[in-house]
């Protein structure tokens, strides 16, 4: 019970700060909506991505992993299925400058602003659940 009170605060704030981080993220309405997609979130993954893991198995041996951030989206898709509120839409980053590095401006369509959104929130997850144990 305790483990998952703990996913379920972890991506409820994975989910607040997610369009902090990426402008194509949407999560309108309050803080129950944020609770609820965050519950359907940790609920998704706790039981949908163990299935999908098992099924694209030899997809995932052959891409040495890279898969698992497709299925990752796909859950983020049936997210925002399932929660409404909570909208991905496709968006480009602006180039940024630094110290004489500079990065160019990428476009993302709606497949892979799901996919990046889902590499975003597995690295905000890992981390916090890092802090967190």
């Amino acid at each position: 019970m305790k483990t998952i009170l703990r996913r379920i605060a972890i991506y409820t704030l994975t989910l607040y700060l997610l369009p902090f981080i990426i402008p194509g993220v949407h999560v309108g309405g309050s803080l129950t909506t944020l609770f609820i997609g965050g519950t359907a979130l940790a609920l998704l993954f706790m039981v949908l991505k163990p299935i999908l893991s098992i099924i694209s198995f030899p997809i995932n041996l052959v891409t040495l992993g890279l898969f698992s951030m497709i299925t990752n989206a796909a859950i983020l898709y049936l997210l925002t299925r399932f929660v409404t509120s909570v909208l991905i839409h496709p968006f480009t980053y602006k180039p940024i400058h630094y110290n004489g590095f500079v990065t160019p401006a990428i476009s993302f369509n709606l497949f892979f602003a799901y996919v990046f959104t889902a590499f975003i929130v597995s690295v905000i997850e890992s981390a916090l659940s890092w802090l967190t144990d």
